[in-house]
């Protein structure tokens, strides 16, 4: 039985905390200092019935893989992932009859042996997560976080019949490795309620933020879609993509101000966009966003945020409304139809030739400098970097 080879994240206190400082000193560097090593080990038993054996093509580096490997991702998680696991959860590979397919990672009720919450549920459709933890599996939310299944950093991994999905032939590889994080930007456009002609400011231009912008004019009436970002190749595929306004992060706030005709107030604006979608995350980010939105708006989180130390008291004044928008499921359309997201995403990857967006790629040998570039893509006028596992 061939073996399989796996970038593995074990449990480590000491090379996690090592990677934190390392990170803090130069954003990139805290591969080879973190708990993630390059093995090779037997493949996974299948887990049961309904399961696959999947040899992956590409598979993404993700902004959450990052964040854990630099030592950055959130304690919450804890109870949710077992140890060891195998990163990687944007993935194009191929099954046991050699079809190329894409994975749904979250492991959802079917996956683990549960009921699922209604007839066609997606994976990752449901009101209660117990079963991310139960079952004949080990803790994991996705395919990626769990050491029963393994992941798509490496040769080899298991997936649920759930969670496959064939690739349209007309999609190149590169095309379908962005399935999984344009599904994540589709579910975040749509959980912000955005209705015809409503002004929407989306933070940040990295993937997420670009496949976002890509499913609001998509799937939206959205009007104006004012962006903040900070590269020159990063405004140029945020216009190609069907933003109208693009300014570098520190502007976004007076772009707002202009195209709402509102007053600055202290840090703030006295009214702002319908809607604010944060594609990174952080304290500032999220601070930003509830002061951009005009009161009684609604704001959207899509990037990972981690521990941060917000003031919410504007949240509270303006009565504005705070939306996490994690991964995907069903989705509710404005004509009272439903989709899966992932079905949404697969149109628009090709609808929008966001196969593009792929840049350079690595062997998993070539992890470090992999992940430095992953960190630093947007200086280096990238956006999304894989690590390619083709023969």
């Amino acid at each position: 039985m061939r073996a399989v080879k796996s970038l593995e994240f074990s449990r480590s206190e000491a090379r996690y905390a090592a990677a934190a400082v390392a990170s803090r000193i130069r954003s990139g560097s805290a591969a080879t200092r973190s708990p993630l090593a390059l093995v090779e080990t037997r493949p996974k038993e299948l887990p049961g019935e309904g399961w696959h054996r999947i040899r992956t093509l590409l598979a993404g580096i993700c902004g959450s893989d990052v964040a854990t490997v630099e030592g950055r991702s959130a304690r919450y998680f804890g109870p949710w992932v077992s140890f060891p696991f195998v990163l990687g959860h944007e993935i194009v590979g191929l099954d046991d009859d050699d079809r190329r397919v894409v994975i749904e990672p979250v492991l959802g009720h079917r996956a683990r042996g549960f009921e699922p919450p209604w007839d066609g549920a997606a994976p990752g459709d449901g009101n209660d997560y117990r079963h991310l933890v139960c079952g004949h599996l080990k803790p994991g939310i996705q395919i990626g976080y769990c050491a029963s299944t393994g992941g798509g950093w490496s040769t080899e991994f298991v997936a649920h019949e759930s969670q496959i999905r064939t690739v349209p032939e007309a999609l190149s590889d590169e095309a379908a490795v962005m399935i999984e994080p344009t599904a994540v930007g589709v579910h975040g456009a749509l959980r912000g309620k955005v209705t015809n002609g409503d002004s929407v400011a989306v933070i940040g231009a990295g993937t997420m933020g670009l496949v976002t912008i890509a499913a609001l004019r998509a799937f939206t009436g959205a009007g104006d879609i004012l962006v903040g970002a900070k590269y020159p190749e990063q405004k140029a595929l945020a216009r190609s993509l069907g933003a109208t306004t693009v300014v570098d992060p520190g502007e976004l706030t007076r772009a707002v101000r202009r195209s709402s005709g509102s007053f600055t107030i202290g840090d703030d604006l006295s009214g702002g966009t319908d809607v604010t979608i944060d594609a990174v995350g952080s304290a500032a980010t999220i601070d930003q966003a509830i002061g951009i939105t005009r009161p009684r708006g609604r704001v959207v989180v899509i990037g990972m945020p981690g521990r941060e130390q917000i003031d919410l008291t504007a949240l509270w004044h303006r009565e504005t409304e705070l939306v996490g928008a994690y991964t995907y499921g069903t989705e509710s359309l404005g004509d009272g139809s439903t989709a899966r997201t992932f079905d949404l995403a697969t149109d628009l990857v090709g609808s929008a030739d966001l196969g593009r967006l792929v840049g350079q790629t690595y062997r998993l040998e070539q992890y470090a400098e992999a992940l430095d570039h992953a960190v630093n893509a947007g200086r280096r006028g990238s956006t999304k970097i894989c690590f390619d596992l083709r023969p």
